[in-house]
């Protein structure tokens, strides 16, 4: 895989999982013992990272704290792109972006892990010349997300509301960009880089679908951190 920075947005509240983790940033959930923040350090270690920039604000201190325990265990160095105030993810996906050099870099969500090839990524993102690679997971009998459209070409058509399908594609919170700031010119302080950046991008076929298999699972309630914690227990990384 290309040199590449990677970013994890982790200043999520969690507070749909306050019922089952209290007084911790969502990133830093337990998950047998261990932040679900260590799986996904766990999971970027196989590959060709030299930096992680963490998009931190609620507790940060807490995930630096942590982070400053498990130096040693992972080769990549970690920054911190700390919001003052809630910037929402496309404000924090700008700040972070700021701490970065390569030429592309990776975005992550904190409270999820999909276990997409990075390298199979890496390769379809560059190879399609789009601004944006999103990596897609196909699901069956699904609500909680919004649905994924493909063109013929594999490009996104576009991004839809959460509404029940019988099947299709869902965006994995797995995405490669073009360190170009552009996209955000005139955007607000605080915006959606999901709305705001993702769905006009899909609107003009500049996003880059890449469908990938692997396990994928999502924290933010607690039946699936409860799943989490069964499934990773033994997890092969």
């Amino acid at each position: 895989m290309n040199k590449m920075d990677v970013i994890i947005l982790a200043g999520g509240l969690g507070t749909r999982l306050r019922s089952v983790v209290s007084d911790l940033p969502k990133c830093l959930a337990p998950v047998n013992d261990r932040p679900f923040l260590y799986y996904l350090f766990k999971y970027l270690k196989r590959y060709n990272i030299d930096r992680v920039i963490l998009s931190v604000g609620y507790l940060h201190e807490q995930v630096q704290k942590w982070v400053s325990s498990v130096r040693s265990l992972f080769p990549f160095e970690v920054l911190y792109a700390v919001e003052k105030t809630p910037l929402g993810t496309g404000g924090g996906v700008r700040l972070a972006m700021s701490y970065a050099d390569t030429d592309d870099v990776l975005i992550l969500n904190g409270d999820t892990f999909f276990d997409v090839d990075l390298l199979k990524m890496s390769r379809s993102h560059l190879s399609s010349g789009k601004p944006v690679t999103v990596a897609l997971k196909y699901l069956e009998n699904f609500d909680r997300y919004g649905s994924v459209e493909l063109d013929g070409n594999g490009m996104v058509a576009a991004f839809h509301e959460k509404h029940y399908c019988d099947n299709g594609f869902i965006n994995g919170g797995v995405c490669m960009i073009k360190r170009d700031l552009e996209m955000f010119n005139g955007m607000p302080d605080k915006f959606s880089f999901e709305t705001m950046v993702l769905e006009p991008y899909a609107a003009s076929l500049r996003v880059n679908g890449f469908v990938n298999d692997g396990y994928f699972i999502d924290i933010g309630i607690p039946e699936d951190y409860e799943k989490a914690c069964m499934d990773l227990k033994d997890y092969k990384f």
